[in-house]
């Protein structure tokens, strides 16, 4: 039985094991930890009444913290989300294994045959807030990828973790691959959160996913390499040439489908040309879907929107809320874009080829997207089968971090006694 009051040392035996575990792992061959998803997958949707009762006793410790709707949300599951987590973890086995894949190779005048091929980062520390399904998605991407985790998962979140990860160390032991490649830190002490950020020993980068408050947090404090996924301040620009059915389509689906969820559009920036016809009848229909609307004096739409302040502007809501404002064309759009958002995802709404090239030229945001809503910014969308978040950082990952994200190189050099004059 583990010592949940003495943090350091619980934390240093996870991390050992850890990186006892990752060596194996390196290793390991593409069909095992193929098996040992699609085991867990099973386990899964056959425990899923257990999960949704551990979820329950989740929810009602979040709502005594009082914890916001939209986090709530996040938070809550139900069979069709755990029907997406089994379709997440299967959608990762099947993929092609990443780790010892030839990125490049070459011959050199000396002789030498050089390859640059995938290999595992070592032992992954994954740290997030509310949302339950990340422990199956980051367990199975860092698997996948011939990564140790390490997850530490929110404190309202700590039943809904456990029992997720019970069904990840079936797969491990039906595949006959160490249990200890996907721990969960077993404790709401927040002390486990510091001892993880300075585990340099054992852990090789850190992934923090969930709200500016935490990932300002692991920025400052890790000793350990971090993958920053900073909140979702989204962006869509309906530029003057835009089509009416796409611009409606694509603004309510990225407003309203989940409004919790990273890829939410959280500022509307409306061409002047087109404010009292496509925009009026965007924000019309937004309101009607039950949209909250602070949008700038003077724009055209519903009679209940509230005028927007200063605060508006570069703020997610992560709610049925969504900011708007009319500007005078596109280099007026990427510079509000430019100022106020979090380099996460940004969209156009054109028919316009040159509105487009230029958009995605001078914005350097990790997604950009022409016509499409920004719901899609997720790993699984993307074809990756899950992600671990949504890296804005331009260091190694960026965008979504997938199994192929989570791997470094190495270079792999042979000779025929080859030695250098």
């Amino acid at each position: 039985m583990k010592d949940l009051e003495n943090i350091p040392a619980l934390m240093a035996d996870i991390g050992q094991r850890a990186k006892a575990a990752a060596y194996t792992l390196a290793t390991a061959s593409a069909a095992r930890k193929a098996l040992a998803l699609t085991t867990a997958a099973d386990a899964v949707w056959s425990r899923r009444a257990a999960i949704i009762a551990a979820n329950q006793q989740d929810i009602a410790f979040a709502q005594e913290k009082g914890l916001s709707s939209p986090m709530i949300d996040r938070l809550m599951l139900n069979e069709d989300r755990i029907q997406g987590m089994v379709d997440a973890l299967r959608a990762v086995a099947a993929q092609d294994d990443p780790v010892g894949t030839v990125l490049d190779a070459w011959d050199r005048p000396s002789g030498l045959r050089i390859e640059r091929v995938r290999t595992p980062l070592g032992v992954i520390g994954v740290i997030y807030e509310s949302r339950p399904n990340v422990t199956a998605d980051a367990g199975a991407l860092c698997l996948k990828s011939g990564n140790a985790v390490i997850l530490r998962g929110g404190s309202e979140s700590l039943h809904s973790a456990q029992a997720i990860h019970a069904c990840l160390v079936e797969g491990l032991r039906a595949a006959d691959l160490p249990e200890d490649a996907v721990q969960l830190v077993p404790t709401r002490d927040r002390a486990a959160v510091q001892e993880l950020l300075a585990m340099v020993d054992y852990v090789d980068v850190i992934v923090p996913r969930g709200g500016k408050g935490l990932v300002g947090l692991v920025q400052r404090e890790a000793r350990v390499p971090v993958f920053a996924h900073l909140e979702g301040i989204v962006h869509i620009y309906i530029d003057k040439s835009a089509d009416r059915k796409k611009a409606v389509d694509v603004v309510l689906n990225a407003k309203t489908r989940r409004t919790s969820v990273c890829g939410a559009a959280e500022c509307l920036l409306i061409h002047e040309d087109i404010a009292d016809t496509i925009g009026k009848d965007v924000l019309e229909l937004l309101a009607l879907g039950g949209v909250e609307i602070h949008a700038e004096a003077g724009l055209p739409g519903p009679e209940n929107m509230t005028t927007a302040t200063d605060a508006d502007w570069g703020r997610e809501y992560l709610d049925a809320i969504i900011a708007a404002k009319k500007v005078s064309g596109i280099n007026d759009a990427i510079a509000h874009i430019r100022k106020y958002h979090s380099a996460h995802t940004d969209c156009i709404i054109t028919e316009d080829d040159a509105a487009v090239a230029q958009f995605f030229a001078e914005l350097d945001s990790a997604i950009l997207m022409h016509n499409a809503s920004t719901q899609f910014a997720d790993g699984g969308e993307f074809g990756m089968g899950g992600e671990i978040g949504i890296s804005t950082g331009k260091m190694h990952a960026r965008g979504p971090v997938g199994a192929a994200q989570l791997t470094s190189f190495k270079y792999l050099v042979r000779g025929d006694g080859t030695v250098r004059g």
